[in-house]
């Protein structure tokens, strides 16, 4: 069996999808799983509760660790260190591998301009302490030989599920509602985004190969780093509207966020944003003989689901 722990969001739906390559036998996790597949199990739990993350992964032979919290260090230093002690001790207890569904906010400013396996962890967030205290507790139990696993990257990404992707909810948004497209302090140096599909394309895929365990995988991202007036483009062409701007700069993040809650949030997160972002996928699309999917026909096929 395979289990996928925080089932219901974007990455965790494409997830289910790409399993059924390599098998019929996938649970669904969360507090209120639906069916993606007609095959799947569905297991409701509570993953702040110990013993139901237990009885969640009980039984498995890989468990994918997709879960996000709501964007708040308030939450995510209440809720993170628990959940990965408990899945950690789950998996070895039952035998499972183990493939987390990771960002990159544990790799801080000086090293995201361009962002491989061995970048350094090295936070400048609050956000980023939190992860990196997870991503060092799964290092630490594989180099102790107790744990099988593997960190799966991703950067910022986009898709058909719309949730917690800064580029469907300030682009392509606003470009549906004949507004201008708002990016976060420099929308002229190049982010690298990375599309859902072929992320969990990439997470099954590294789930389903032995070999590729006990290592950070960076998952398959176009290398074709847009910057993000070339972003509102590619999106404003393939809606047929006006490719407007507007730059939200750092302080007038801080201002907002005084009013706004997630913008309070997104703050400290701004140098993601004032300088160049890019994610190394190479080794990746290397090894698997991996194609990830042009960004032209990504943002095409992403308005043709959310259209229906």
């Amino acid at each position: 069996m395979q289990t996928i722990l925080g089932a219901g969001g974007a990455i965790g739906f494409e997830l289910a999808k790409s399993l059924q390559s390599y098998t019929k036998d996938i649970r669904l996790v969360n507090r209120n799983p639906k069916k993606v597949n007609p095959s799947d199990s569905l297991f409701a739990a509570d993953l702040s509760n110990k013993d139901q993350v237990a009885g969640a992964i009980k039984g498995s032979e890989i468990c994918y660790l997709t879960l996000g919290y709501s964007y708040s260090t308030k939450i995510w230093r209440e809720k993170w260190p628990p959940l990965i002690k408990n899945v950690v001790e789950a998996c070895i207890t039952y035998n499972a591998k183990l493939v987390f569904f990771d960002n990159v906010y544990a790799i801080g400013r000086n090293n995201t301009g361009h962002i491989t396996e061995i970048s350094p962890i090295s936070p400048t967030s609050k956000k980023g302490e939190i992860r990196a205290q997870v991503d060092r507790h799964i290092l630490d139990k594989i180099s102790s030989g107790s744990l099988t696993a593997i960190i799966a990257r991703a950067p910022d990404f986009f898709g058909p599920v719309k949730a917690n992707s800064v580029l469907m909810n300030l682009v392509y948004d606003n470009l549906f509602k004949n507004k201008a497209a708002q990016w976060f302090c420099n929308a002229d140096v190049p982010h690298t985004m990375g599309y859902t599909p072929d992320l969990a394309h990439g997470t099954a895929l590294l789930g389903n190969t032995p070999d590729a365990y006990n290592q950070i995988w960076n998952l398959p991202t176009s290398q074709d780093s847009l910057t993000g007036r070339e972003w509102v483009k590619v999106f404003s062409e393939a809606m047929g509207k006006e490719a407007k701007v507007q730059v939200l700069p750092a302080w007038g993040i801080y201002a907002l966020g005084l009013f706004v809650p997630i913008l309070a949030e997104m703050y400290e997160m701004h140098y993601q944003f004032d300088s160049p972002y890019h994610f190394d996928s190479s080794a990746f699309c290397k090894r698997f003989s991996f194609t990830p999917t042009t960004i032209k026909d990504a943002v095409k096929q992403t308005l043709e689901r959310v259209r229906g």
